[in-house]
């Protein structure tokens, strides 16, 4: 690891004004510091800002701060209640340790992966651009089949952000000038195209200081499936995240999000137009599933997700509208 400076904040404004990376849990960074993927000169330390509470607002959403920790917004009896998609994913997530470290903010910025990227003696356009991508033509076994380029094909990892997704929720972030922004996270993610080393649209300095979810469909089913090599501490092969209401025999909402599958958290609003109005059938379930992976492309030894995830979208799909 190389060395660095050092720097505790003790307000958001303070972070923002220090010039360096944030850090609070640390669970992704200081492992990428330590093979010397990420270098920092400068680590601003903001574990202890004010920003771990979880407030219900009056249109009945939720404000988490950036700092409060995976496990106790899984173990929040308002998220298990109303969002039980969001705290089913999070408990589908890493180790208890690793649960109790990692932060709301932090695991929105969770990097890949992918082999190639953690191989520093490799071809990576994401670690270091311009270099290529060994991935393509190597070992793929985990990589992406959607939302892929030429320069990179690896999945974005996490589990929370994907239930995120199928909720809508809207990130809030300071800037260094102290403008304040509230960013969509169906806008908070960047495909790779020719630039894979960007993958949000944060800008240098930026500060996630909170996380909004708008107030839950009442009514709605939600479940998260997760797909992995084994039942515990592994990452998703593919995940779904689903929030689906019927009424009167036919699906009046559906919110479809995907692990897995793309260098985000993917969603496709195909896949719901598919649904929405129909009757639960198969024949529904079948057209909704070819819809998400009508752009997919395999990379040889990931093609198994393709039709891995049409079976266990459809298989979501039943238990939702069950």
């Amino acid at each position: 690891m190389k060395t660095f400076d050092y720097a505790k904040a003790d307000s958001p404004e303070a972070a923002v004004a220090g010039g360096g990376r944030f850090i609070a849990g640390g669970t992704n960074l200081l492992d990428l510091m330590k093979l010397q993927i990420e270098t920092p000169e400068k680590l601003i330390d903001i574990s202890r800002l004010d920003l771990a509470d979880i407030e219900e607002r009056d249109d009945g959403g939720l404000t988490i701060g950036a700092l409060v920790p995976n496990s106790d917004l899984a173990a929040d009896p308002r998220v298990i209640a109303k969002y039980e998609v969001l705290s089913r994913a999070l408990l589908a997530g890493a180790s208890g340790q690793l649960r109790n470290k990692a932060t709301t903010g932090g695991n929105l910025l969770q990097r890949t992966r992918c082999y190639y990227f953690y191989d520093t003696a490799t071809a990576c356009n994401k670690r270091t651009p311009g270099s290529g991508c060994d991935a393509r033509g190597g070992f793929n076994r985990i990589l992406a089949v959607l939302g892929t380029s030429e320069h990179c094909i690896a999945t974005h990892p996490g589990d929370m952000p994907v239930a995120m997704r199928a909720l809508d929720a809207t990130i809030l972030t300071l800037k260094p000038d102290g403008d304040r922004r509230r960013i969509s996270i169906h806008d908070f993610y960047r495909l790779p195209g020719d630039t894979p080393e960007i993958e949000t649209v944060l800008e240098p300095g930026e500060l996630i200081t909170h996380v909004e979810l708008p107030a839950p469909v009442e009514g709605a089913k939600h479940i998260y499936r997760k797909v992995r090599d084994r039942a515990s501490y592994a990452f998703a092969l593919v995940s779904v995240a689903g929030v689906v209401k019927v009424e009167g025999g036919k699906i009046a909402s559906a919110a479809l999000a995907f692990g897995g599958l793309g260098p985000m958290p993917w969603r496709d609003a195909a896949v719901e137009a598919a649904l929405v109005g129909k009757a639960p059938s198969s024949e529904a379930f079948a057209a909704a599933a070819e819809a998400l992976v009508a752009d997919a492309r395999g990379f040889g030894h990931n093609d198994f997700k393709i039709p891995l995830v049409k079976r266990t979208l459809i298989a979501c799909l039943r238990d939702l509208t069950a």
